[in-house]
This record gives structure tokens, C-alpha cells and sequence, in this order.
């Protein structure tokens, strides 16, 4: 798995290609995230469109993530998750607590100014 970050106004993008499994992917994203959340950015897009699958183990990096940015006062959302991940947010009640986006530009405009 690799990941590259880049900036867009004040919101965070982390490209992320390849699986996130455990051990290979979900430590690299909570040390991206954490390290993010000490600089003080608080508007993070994960964008998975690389990302094949993920398993367990990335599916909770990712709950962790949110968690972490809410109780900062941050928000953590979701670029392009690939009908494969779409269905395990589904099948595990998590669609709905995650902000998911389709399109750059959509995932962008919905940060709060």
C-alpha cells in the first residue's frame, strides 16, 4: 500500500493505492491521520479509489480515524469507495456514519468553511 497527501484550501487529501489490510495499510493510515490531527488539520478526505479491498482491520483504522477527528472537532469523509467497500460500510451498519463521495469536487464543497 502506498499513500501520498496533498492540500486543497484547508482540507487534507490522502491518496491511498493499494489494499488496507492488517498490518499493511491501517498503521500507515493512523500514523497519517494522528500526525495530521497534531499539526492541527482537521479536515481530512480519505480517497479510495485505488484501494481494491480492505479488510477488517482497515474498516476499524477507519472508525478510529472518524472518532478521532470528531472528538477534535474535525471532519474525516470518504472519496471514491469502490462498490466492493461500498457494501462492507453497508453490510456493517457504517454507510450511513461516514460522509462517502463520488466526486472530488462534492467530497470538497462539503466541508463545512
Amino acid at each position: 500500500m502506498k499513500f501520498s497527501t496533498r492540500k486543497v484550501d484547508d482540507i487534507v487529501i490522502i491518496d491511498v493505492d493499494g489494499k488496507i489490510l492488517l498490518g499493511d495499510g491501517d498503521v500507515e493510515i493512523k500514523e497519517a491521520v494522528d500526525g495530521l490531527l497534531e499539526q492541527g488539520q482537521k479536515k481530512i478526505l480519505l480517497n479510495l479509489g485505488k484501494v481494491p479491498y480492505m479488510d477488517s482491520a482497515g474498516l476499524g483504522e477507519l472508525i478510529r480515524c472518524f472518532t478521532a477527528l470528531r472528538k477534535s472537532g474535525g471532519h474525516f469523509k470518504l472519496l471514491s469507495p469502490n462498490p466492493r467497500i461500498k457494501d462492507l460500510l453497508n453490510i456493517t451498519k457504517l454507510l450511513n456514519v461516514f460522509d462517502s463521495y463520488d466526486s472530488e469536487q462534492a467530497a470538497i464543497a462539503s466541508f463545512p468553511k
